[in-house]
């Protein structure tokens, strides 16, 4: 078991961006795909990180080809990227959620699933919106002690976010046989104990297997055993907000194919330089 460690404030006197070297900068600068130059064909599917806009990136794949989309959206996105610091309104903010999440259930497979990430202020929200589209299987909880969406003014603390599984179809994919013994309980070997129930109490708050958590990232252990249940090797994964590209890094050390979107560039490289080294 590895502990997340505390990262120094500065690692390298040259970086022009924590984390990211000039040496890095000369390496993935230069790779960036945005999401406009996408083009896609089901015969010709293209793996990696594009910047851009998720719902942007969405409508550039192709009907029908995703298997699993592990989505964490932000709860106050800018109105565009040339508006920052101008968030949406909770009208503005359904329509996005509403808008992003019909093009991920037109690019999935009739057998694919989406794992949504969600804390408790939104999460009602998600509920009503995932049942226009999909067939909402059930609402997983599990602990995040580092939950930010505090209720204010302070009453009971939140230790928990939500997580809807729900599929394009009622004929799905999920591996029941990699995450249960015969005795349909908990698996006790392994780095990660795995169940069936939708009570993930087993997550550990710190970090536990060989990936460096980064700032965004959900525990290793929580997106494995999303990727273990919904997905099988060589399917193809998206994440519309990737961040720091944590779901990438485990998705490429499980041998998934990823597509991955980010607006911010900065996060794009840090993505690129963090899946390319797995």
């Amino acid at each position: 078991m590895s502990i997340e460690k505390n990262e120094p404030l500065f690692t390298n006197p040259l970086e022009a961006v924590r984390g990211l070297s000039v040496n890095d900068l000369n390496k993935y600068l230069p790779a960036v795909h945005k999401v406009a130059d996408i083009s896609m064909t089901p015969e010709k599917m293209q793996e990696g990180v594009f910047l851009g806009l998720g719902l942007d990136g969405i409508k550039k794949i192709p009907d029908s080809t995703i298997d699993l989309i592990i989505a964490d959206p932000p709860e106050s996105p800018w109105r565009s990227t040339d508006k920052r610091g101008n968030p949406m309104t909770i009208q503005e903010y359904y329509g996005w959620n509403e808008n992003w999440l019909k093009e991920s259930a037109r690019i999935l497979k009739p057998t694919g699933a989406i794992y949504l990430i969600a804390g408790w202020r939104y999460s009602g929200m998600y509920h009503s919106l995932l049942s226009t589209d999909f067939h909402v299987q059930t609402r997983i909880t599990w602990r995040n002690s580092t939950s930010k969406d505090q209720p204010k003014p302070m009453t009971w603390i939140n230790r928990i976010s939500d997580i809807w599984y729900a599929t394009k179809s009622s004929k799905f994919m999920f591996n029941q046989e990699a995450v249960t013994d015969r005795e349909n309980s908990m698996k006790p070997d392994g780095i990660i104990e795995m169940g069936v129930t939708n009570l993930w109490s087993d997550i550990m708050d710190i970090q536990v297997g060989a990936t460096v958590k980064m700032e965004g990232d959900k525990p290793e252990q929580l997106i494995r055993r999303i990727l273990t249940a919904s997905s099988f090797k060589l399917n193809w994964v998206v994440d519309p907000f990737t961040r720091s590209g944590g779901v990438g890094v485990i998705a490429k050390n499980m041998g998934r194919r990823f597509i991955g979107f980010e607006s911010d560039q900065d996060r794009l490289l840090m993505a690129m330089k963090r899946i390319d080294n797995e």
